[in-house]
């Protein structure tokens, strides 16, 4: 099977998909090692045995729904490539402007407090792709920030430690626990994109088989990890919120993706909270997306 050919059978066999094209494209990238412009200007150029039979294996997983990013293990955030799994959530274009707004956070602390090495911790940080990406994008700019990478899930804080010792190699810390419970300290900065969908679409969107961990977008679970009973996407961020506060300096500043469901609400949690300055930013496509706060 020529490249051409394979770019001819995925568009004919991916039809359930919204972008055939790309998703034939990025899996012919991940099993050739080719870019897209290698794979444009060689498309008479055979795939081996080996390529083609793992070609037609990713073509049929991606028949059932699995995202590309699952079956490729990578996607890119904020000009990175993060490792993922199905552990994780894969990294969206929409969460890029949580990492915008903390580095933004983060210029006004450099500025006001010159020489200094603020405290960040990245909640529910999943494959670390906000913690890591705005730690990153910190150094470029010659600045330091002392990062915590929290989650409940022992197997995403091993996709975010892999991430980690590529991007970082040090100056972070990971810790397993139940929002702020294994926590003591204070921060600076919290950002956090936790599970904030309503249950009922929660399980409505994993319905199309894109395997995403349901513990990463239910946003209606107890401490415990069992349901609510409640369809708002609100029972975690009702806890999230007052403990955000009590480990936040003062001054410190919160950052949470809520999304178009529930960002209004969760802006009167922060100000019930006690934060000050609450306001609502909202995405590319002008969606409410992130709530911010003052201690």
């Amino acid at each position: 099977m020529k490249i051409q050919q394979a770019k001819l059978y995925g568009k004919k066999k991916l039809t359930s998909s919204p972008t055939p094209e790309l998703d034939t494209e990025l899996l012919l990238q991940h099993i050739t090692g080719f870019d897209r412009t290698h794979l444009l200007l060689n498309r008479d150029t055979e795939l081996t045995a080996e390529q083609e039979e793992k070609f037609v294996s990713c073509i049929e997983k991606r028949k059932t729904g699995l995202p590309v990013a699952y079956i490729t293990g990578h996607k890119e955030f904020f000009g990175r490539d993060f490792y993922v799994t199905q552990d994780v959530l894969i990294p969206k274009p929409d969460t890029e402007l949580l990492v915008e707004l903390a580095l933004d956070a983060l210029e006004d602390k450099f500025r006001s407090r010159p020489g200094i090495i603020p405290t960040v911790c990245d909640m529910c940080t999943g494959s670390g792709c906000v913690g890591l990406s705005i730690s990153a994008e910190c150094r470029i700019r010659n600045a330091e920030i002392k990062l915590t990478l929290a989650d409940i899930s022992e197997k995403a804080l091993a996709v975010a430690g892999k991430n980690a010792e590529r991007i970082l190699k040090a100056n972070y810390a990971l810790i397993c626990t139940n929002l702020f419970e294994q926590i003591p300290q204070s921060f600076d900065l919290i950002v956090t994109n936790p599970p904030y969908v309503p249950h009922s679409q929660a399980i409505d969107l994993l319905k199309d088989g894109r395997s995403e961990p349901l513990l990463a977008l239910d946003g209606d679970v107890t401490s415990d990890g069992a349901s609510s009973g409640t369809d708002d996407g609100l029972a975690l961020i009702r806890r999230l919120v007052p403990q955000c506060y009590e480990h936040l300096n003062r001054n410190g500043v919160l950052i949470m993706e809520t999304g178009e469901y529930n960002a209004e609400e969760t802006a009167g949690l922060f100000r019930q909270a006690g934060f000050r300055d609450v306001r609502i930013e909202c995405d590319m496509n002008e969606m409410l997306r992130d709530v911010i706060g003052v201690r």
